[in-house]
């Protein structure tokens, strides 16, 4: 083996593309691990001059503050790890909530932007307008204010046949539960009595106003993506499937969905990422998410890099799980020629 031969090896090394693609992206990330590297050492150092206290160890000191709103048990007495849990889960409600209301809402809006009917065409239009040209904060701030101030009192709450109850202290319906007694399941019905509501399911003012402001704004996003989508299929492929006889429900579903498939995901996905992301903004309205009890810890412990980066971390695993799970599903959906 001669000095050419391993000289010819080593220049065919270098000039295959996938290789340098490589090298040059691990280059980058241990560049980009040095620099994070030494700003944290930077930054450490320079906490540690001034007397601040820094590490994570807080984390299991007790809160010594309640959470209005959780979907586990949760008192004063509990450590932040676990409020902060709580902060995540409420985040994930949310956002899972508000990601499934605004797809279906947005669908709908994006099929009537490109009807026959010119009302439907017009509304859509509208809604889009309206809701994708005013802030999301400003949103929320008005169905929150709407919900505590223009509702009635929880003596005498919009009721529908004694199932569904809407008042100030939030929205209550009942929800199947497994009896054991029965071997299956009932209606946990919701009872009104003196003010107060008990059993079946509530919702606070707050968790609605996060949801459906970020769903309606949302949805409006999904709507143009939608429409995007339908229009791009070739008007080919509509002629062809009325020529064989199809309604317009089944070229909707058969036909034209399938193909704007390819090109709705990519862009949904992004929306996706936005509602997750804006459902921080729930702090102005006083809902319990993870920024706003990260907020409260952050005040009592004065651990600021430490609440941050655990915020940053949150949400930077949710982005690339969302991001996962929609680049599966857009490979699933994608069309193969065979």
């Amino acid at each position: 083996m001669g000095p050419s031969f391993l000289f010819g090896m080593n220049r065919s090394f270098w000039h295959q593309k996938q290789t340098r693609r490589w090298l040059y992206q691990l280059a980058l990330l241990l560049g980009l691990g040095l620099l994070l590297a030494w700003l944290l050492s930077n930054t450490l150092a320079n906490m540690k001059a001034r007397g601040i206290q820094s590490g994570f160890d807080f984390l299991w000191a007790n809160a010594g503050f309640d959470i209005g709103e959780s979907m586990i048990d949760f008192d004063s007495s509990e450590p932040y790890w676990r409020a902060f849990w709580v902060g995540l889960l409420n985040t994930l409600r949310v956002s899972v909530v508000g990601i499934a209301f605004c797809t279906i809402l947005g669908t709908l809006i994006g099929v009537g932007r490109v009807s026959h009917n010119a009302l439907a065409r017009g509304l859509g239009y509208a809604y889009t307008e309206l809701f994708r040209n005013v802030p999301i904060l400003l949103q929320l701030l008005i169905w929150y204010v709407l919900l505590v101030e223009f509702m009635p009192d929880s003596q005498s709450p919009l009721h529908f046949n004694d199932w569904f109850f809407l008042s100030k202290n939030g929205f209550s319906f009942p929800v199947p539960v497994w009896d054991t007694s029965v071997q299956g399941l009932v209606w946990d019905v919701p009872l009104w009595l003196d003010g107060e509501i008990t059993q079946g399911i509530s919702l606070t003012p707050e968790f609605l106003a996060i949801t459906l402001g970020l769903s309606f704004y949302t949805s409006a996003f999904v709507a143009e993506v939608v429409r995007a989508g339908i229009v791009s299929v070739p008007r080919g492929q509509l002629e062809a499937a009325k020529s064989i006889g199809l309604s317009n429900w089944q070229t909707t579903r058969q036909v034209l969905l399938p193909q704007a498939m390819r090109v709705i995901i990519p862009p949904l996905t992004n929306q996706y990422l936005n509602l997750t992301k804006n459902s921080s903004l729930a702090v102005a309205i006083g809902y319990p998410d993870l920024v706003s009890i990260s907020n409260t810890a952050l005040n009592q412990t004065g651990r600021a890099v430490e609440c941050i980066a655990l915020i940053m971390a949150v949400y930077l695993c949710l982005s690339l799980g969302t991001s996962a799970l929609m680049n599966a599903f857009n490979q699933r959906m994608a069309i193969r020629e065979r």
